[in-house]
């Protein structure tokens, strides 16, 4: 069998009369067209409560999630579902698979360097995901951006935002944010083996941590291509 598994990962399944049209309304990405996207699910303030990807299956949208946090995300959907006729559920015959290169699946929404990604029955774990996702500065899950403005997520420069869709929970402030450019913190990974102040969570065995700073404050920090044009412009 191949190790490509993400162990860490999990698939929610949403089925129902206007599915699309209820997620939509939710999270930081348009939905309705062409899927996988990256989006967030966020708090009315703008916070980021939960990241995921959004694939479809015919009719049905699949939320690749992050494993300790899909019964909390399921819960919170299910509030906002109300008396709307649609099912949501964990569904663990679909395991999220990726590979660093190769032509299986699609390219990763937030990144293309970031690989390619698929869902299908679980095979073997992956090796080596969060050393490269790190090393290219990009985060994801509760621990790194949980309750995190979510532009200060880099949601924008990770095509995780729609600026031109509907309404979604915490629009308003982060459309102001955007408008204004008034986006003075970042989430940063930095090469170090001491976590500080800053410090959201640490990986000492890969020596990086993830870090919530003001973007004059970079000592140290990966900053990417593409994070760089957003914190310069």
């Amino acid at each position: 069998m191949a190790a490509t598994t993400l162990t860490d990962r999990a698939i929610l399944r949403l089925s129902g009369e206007d599915v699309r049209g209820f997620v939509n309304g939710l999270v930081t990405q348009e939905v309705t067209g062409p899927l996988p996207v990256w989006a967030g699910l966020l708090t009315p303030q703008g916070k980021c409560l939960f990241d995921f990807l959004v694939w479809e299956d015919r009719d049905d949208l699949l939320l690749d999630c992050e494993a300790e946090a899909a019964d909390d995300l399921n819960k919170r959907l299910t509030i906002y579902r109300l008396r709307r006729p649609i099912r949501i559920e964990r569904d663990d015959s679909l395991a999220v698979h990726w590979s660093p290169a190769g032509e299986g699946g699609l390219p990763d929404p937030r990144l293309a360097a970031l690989g390619r990604r698929w869902l299908a029955p679980t095979d073997e774990p992956a090796n080596g995901w969060l050393e490269h996702r790190l090393r290219l500065g990009v985060c994801e899950g509760r621990a790194e951006l949980g309750e995190l403005l979510w532009l200060e997520c880099n949601a924008a420069e990770l095509n995780g935002v729609s600026f031109s869709k509907g309404c979604f929970v915490g629009q308003e402030n982060t459309a102001r944010m955007n408008w204004r450019s008034k986006v003075n913190r970042r989430l940063l990974v930095v090469e170090t083996d001491r976590p500080g102040p800053r410090t959201r969570i640490a990986y000492p065995e890969l020596g990086l941590a993830v870090e919530h700073r003001r973007i004059d404050d970079l000592a140290g920090a990966i900053v990417p291509g593409w994070l760089q044009a957003g914190i310069t412009a």
